[in-house]
Formats: structure tokens, C-alpha cells, sequence
């Protein structure tokens, strides 16, 4: 068997700290990038927050046009019918 010689054996050593280094500093990137707990905690709970809100919303208007509908007939169609079905009745009475 060859042994390697001591030229060769440093230099595989130094490869191997290169090597190292870039994992460490992939690592550091990956560590970067990372989201800290608290602030993910605090960003979904501002969302939730948000997200109840606009459904809270949401249901206000759907209770607003519910409310607008029934003043529609309640104060033009209903007032409007009254009026004009006797006119209707009299007119098909007469012919």
C-alpha cells in the first residue's frame, strides 16, 4: 500500500477546511433567512386579527344591505303597489 506523503496529506486537510467553511457559511446564509419564532408568532397573530376584522366587516355589510332591501320595499314597492292597484283594478273593471 502507498502511504500518502505529507504534502498530500495537508493539502487534502486544507480541502477539508475549506470545505468546512463553506458549509459554515451556508449555514450562516440558511440562519439569516430564518424567521425568528416570536416574529412569526406576532405576524400570525396581527393576520388573525386582520382576518376577523374583515369578516366582522363583511357581515356589517351584508346586515346593511339586508337593511336597504327591506327599506326598498318597505318604503317605495309596498307605496307604489298601493297606488297603482287600485288604478289596475278600476282599469280592468271599466273595460
Amino acid at each position: 500500500m502507498d502511504e500518502p506523503t505529507l504534502g498530500e496529506v495537508v493539502r487534502r486537510f486544507e480541502d477539508r477546511v475549506v470545505d468546512l467553511r463553506d458549509d459554515i457559511q451556508q449555514l450562516g446564509r440558511r440562519l439569516d433567512e430564518k424567521v425568528d419564532q416570536r416574529i412569526y408568532d406576532l405576524r400570525h397573530e396581527s393576520l388573525s386579527a386582520r382576518v376577523t376584522t374583515l369578516e366582522t366587516l363583511r357581515e356589517k355589510d351584508a346586515e346593511k344591505l339586508v337593511a336597504t332591501r327591506r327599506w326598498l320595499v318597505g318604503a317605495v314597492i309596498v307605496p307604489l303597489v298601493g297606488i297603482l292597484l287600485p288604478v289596475v283594478i278600476l282599469l280592468v273593471r271599466g273595460a
